[in-house]
């Protein structure tokens, strides 16, 4: 079993509604999840999307280079939520998730690796632990223009963002 992160666009109301109801919110991420894996769906166009097991190493490089939104882990506690895996989810507001699409826009993934070394992320325990290489650095480059794309997109709607680890 693996540890993933995932990502929920919502709307302001569906993300009113998800607070009072966490339940409702899972039984939606479930539903939006299920008719992705249905269709070829872009990161733009998507509702629901996951950086897979990158998300400690995001974390870990987005952390260093201070990045002014936690969109690995989500900012704001939903309250009365239950564990949607190995935890409660977490959400970004709408004007913190256009800040991150913006200062996502502006960074590359070298940017974001340059001058790190893959013993550090073995060092900081960073999973899954599979800092054996300096090319292991490399595992998430595929992801973060989609997560990027997924912001922007999220950004340009208005939206906002539960996140959580599964």
């Amino acid at each position: 079993m693996s540890m993933n992160g995932e990502y929920l666009r919502v709307t302001p109301e569906e993300l009113t509604r998800a607070l009072k109801d966490p339940e409702w919110a899972l039984d939606l991420a479930e539903q939006i999840q299920d008719a992705q894996e249905d269709n070829e769906t872009t990161p733009a166009e998507a509702r629901y999307f996951t950086t897979h097991q990158t998300w400690n190493l995001l974390d870990f490089l987005l952390k260093r280079s201070a990045f002014p939104v936690d969109i690995v882990h989500g900012e704001e506690p939903f309250v009365e939520a239950d564990d949607w895996g190995y935890g409660p989810p977490r959400y970004v507001t709408a004007d913190r998730v256009q800040l991150a699409a913006d200062t996502l826009t502006q960074m590359t993934y070298d940017q974001l690796i340059q001058g790190i070394d893959h013993s550090e992320l073995a060092a900081a325990e960073i999973y899954p632990q599979i800092w054996d290489s300096p090319t292991s650095l490399d595992w998430a480059r595929d992801l973060f223009t989609p997560l990027t794309e997924f912001f922007q997109a999220a950004a340009a709607d208005g939206h906002t963002m539960v996140i959580w680890l599964d």
